[in-house]
């Protein structure tokens, strides 16, 4: 592969939502893989800023098995570095590969806790990966390694998206649910570190304070999965823990994602952003300011969903941010280096690359 140019490198950083279902109607996203390198894309069963008439949120990018595949065939085709091809799969109730379109029914991660046989968790979790697999997706933004800690917690315990809440167990079933995913030839991410399950709000919505809430078990899924080498990516939270950063959440944190997953749990593999765009995030910062927030404090890949709301040309805008703070000097070039390292190793190892 020939050297990358900053902005290819930087193309590399992004994962991004889009608009479209079959290849006609994927023009935008195609731009992006043409004229900006993207790394990685994520797919959504439905478009939350359009509504049918029922109320209901739109369609997005899943419609059928066949229709998926044919969709990231086209993408995978066009893109010079073979694209990373994210879902977020946890089965239940955060499950975009529905019956609905065709897909098999899923279990959630709470019932397979409640079952509590790892055996079982392996066996639903290799039918998802395999699911993913024949369609052409690559990386599963899941297992859910937060844990039961809070009972008025929203989006976690509330949508059944735990396994336990006893740190051992979680990793128990978290690490075979990882196992199964790459057995099939699919990456799978861990999250939401340092620990979304004591927070009572959804990051979502805004700004989520877990300081008094959060305990230091939170992190011993992570490192238990880091220990036994079963983890590919993980996904950073947006929680704000006083604790572990007085000045910021999570994602925008040095403290949180280099001084203590990288170097107290010793994590070498590739860090994700939940979606830039929720609340707790774009309300407060906007773009300019945490795109490369994010990636100074040591996340790889920035997740742009593009779904809570829309931008047709949100790629563009995040390259150019990011350029900006390379060239004013806010944020030095050799992190761009470092993380597009990172992302081109992963899908060597995935088979994704050549070596």
């Amino acid at each position: 592969m020939p050297p990358l140019t900053l902005r290819q490198k930087i193309g590399q950083l992004l994962m991004i939502g889009f608009r479209g279902a079959t290849p006609p109607e994927c023009g935008l996203i195609v731009r992006d893989i043409r004229d900006h390198g993207i790394g990685g894309v994520i797919l959504f069963d439905q478009d939350m800023t359009t509504t049918i008439d029922s109320g209901k949120p739109g369609r997005r990018n899943i419609e059928s098995p066949a229709q998926v595949k044919a969709l990231l065939a086209h993408l995978q085709a066009l893109s010079p570095i073979p694209l990373l091809t994210a879902i977020d799969q946890e089965g239940g109730r955060v499950n975009r590969l529905k019956p609905l379109y065709g897909f098999p029914e899923s279990i959630s991660h709470e019932e397979l806790g409640r079952l509590d046989q790892p055996a079982e968790t392996h066996r639903h979790a290799a039918a998802t990966a395999q699911t993913l697999a024949g369609v052409g997706l690559n990386l599963n933004l899941a297992p859910v390694v937060d844990l039961d800690a809070h009972p008025d917690n929203p989006i976690i315990k509330g949508k059944g998206r735990t396994f336990a809440a006893e740190p051992e167990k979680v990793a128990r079933h978290a690490a075979e649910f990882v196992r199964a995913h790459r057995a099939h030839g699919v990456l799978a991410c861990p999250k939401h570190f340092p620990g979304h399950g004591s927070a009572t709000g959804d990051t979502h919505l805004g700004l989520v304070d877990v300081t008094a809430t959060w305990h230091e078990r939170e992190l011993l899924p992570f490192q238990r999965l880091i220990e036994a080498d079963l983890c590919d990516v993980i996904m950073s939270a947006h929680v704000f823990n006083a604790k572990l950063d007085p000045d910021h959440p999570a994602t925008l944190s040095r403290p949180v994602i280099t001084g203590l997953l990288r170097q107290k749990l010793g994590f070498r593999g590739l860090i994700v952003s939940d979606d830039m765009e929720m609340k707790a995030i774009s309300s407060h910062y906007g773009l300019e300011k945490s795109l490369p927030a994010a990636l100074a404090a040591g996340v790889d890949v920035l997740c742009l969903g593009n779904n809570l709301s829309y931008d047709p040309d949100i790629t563009a805008r995040a390259v150019a941010i990011v350029e900006r703070a390379v060239a004013s000097g806010h944020l030095p070039e050799s992190r761009i280096h470092e993380s597009c390292e990172r992302v081109l190793a992963l899908k060597r190892s995935a088979g994704l690359v050549g070596h």
